[in-house]
């Protein structure tokens, strides 16, 4: 599939807040920042996609099983009062795209916001999380805030590596190890982008071959689905594997 091709994916954030008017979160946007009903728009002049929902009694629960790190106790009682969700939609496929959405996100949590929840990875931060990891923007804090990791009876994948622009990656759970540091290592060798990973590329660290790359295939979920990642996935192998099955 070429670039010319491939769909570019959208990013979309909900933040809850306990807005009590839509002037209350004008009022309480960062200087430079500007509302307007369609649109969020950043100091810069780019425009992210702006839909207030209304409140449910789902997304407390479903944030407070997604979040990475507990948030703050004033930051769990917002989202238990919140009023509104604020709904932020742009595109993703590569890692100034995920930035740009990170300030879109933190710019309504600094006006109030309990936090952000992520619609491509059912993953959540607490407010001061996600403001620090904005204000690092690196690699390793952009996947750690839109990546997240399942761990299923038979394989690992990952779900969210699209909004940053690469493939989803999946391994056998015998290769993995219990407490996910194995994926974790893969995830920052790829997004730190020490080299392109294809199939058949090796990935090695001082102590020799860790894993290799022996398939891509498309994943699980409709194309319409948040979750669709159109690069598909790599399969990671410990090569160990491979000789002893030969």
């Amino acid at each position: 599939m070429t670039n010319a091709t491939r769909s570019i994916p959208k990013i979309t954030l909900r933040v809850p807040g306990d807005w009590s008017h839509p002037s209350e979160l004008l009022s309480r946007l960062p200087q430079g920042y500007r509302l307007s009903p369609e649109y969020l728009r950043l100091p810069d002049g780019k425009q992210i996609e702006f839909t207030p929902m209304p409140p449910d009694d789902e997304l407390p629960r479903v944030f407070r099983s997604a979040c990475r790190r507990s948030p703050t106790d004033d930051e769990l009682a917002t989202l238990d009062r919140y009023r509104v969700a604020v709904g932020l939609t742009g595109p993703g496929g590569s890692m100034e795209s995920a930035r740009i959405m990170m300030q879109a996100g933190a710019a309504i949590v600094r006006a109030g916001g309990a936090g952000v929840f992520i619609d491509n990875s059912v993953t959540a931060h607490g407010g001061s999380d996600w403001i620090a990891m904005t204000e690092d923007s690196g690699p390793d804090a952009l996947s750690f805030a839109f990546v997240s990791i399942v761990r299923g009876s038979r394989d690992v994948y990952t779900v969210g590596m699209h909004v940053l622009g690469y493939s989803d990656l999946v391994m056998d759970a015998a290769d993995a190890d219990e407490n996910g540091e194995t994926f974790v290592e893969l995830i920052r060798y790829i997004c730190g982008g020490h080299r392109p990973v294809d199939v058949g590329q090796i990935v090695a660290d001082e102590f020799g071959p860790r894993f290799q790359v022996v398939s891509r295939g498309s994943d699980s979920f409709d194309a319409e689905s948040p979750f669709h990642n159109p690069l598909g996935r790599l399969k990671f192998v410990n090569p160990r594997r491979i000789v002893e099955g030969n």
